[in-house]
């Protein structure tokens, strides 16, 4: 797997997760969400757009931890991806800023 193949799969698993949230599925939206969060953590733009996507899912599930939380996680992105990322986090509130977390048996194959 190339750079190529995985900028393909961050894009694809944010538009599902995207897909997903305009259904209100937001299970699933945050699912592919946090996909697309581990494959695009290395990336400043990529990690960023992934946690503007679970901001506006926090919003439109109303959930008030987690815009809290993606709010700090989006200024975090700015300030520490070029420096250090956490492999495998997944980037929800549900997890610790910092942990580092084994990666998807799907996500795998990228890595």
């Amino acid at each position: 797997m190339n750079n190529l193949d995985l900028k393909a799969a961050f894009y694809n698993q944010l538009k599902i997760g995207k897909q997903a949230l305009k259904l209100k599925k937001f299970e699933t939206a945050f699912y592919h969400l946090e996909n697309a969060h581990i494959l695009g953590q290395r990336h400043l733009i990529r990690h960023t757009i992934t946690h503007y996507w679970m901001l506006i899912l926090g919003l439109k599930s109303k959930n008030s931890k987690e815009i809290i939380g993606q709010v700090i996680r989006i200024i975090a992105s700015f300030l520490f991806t070029i420096i250090w990322v956490p492999k495998g986090n997944t980037g929800g509130t549900n997890v610790s800023l910092n942990k580092k977390m084994p990666i998807r048996k799907e996500l795998k194959k990228y890595f």
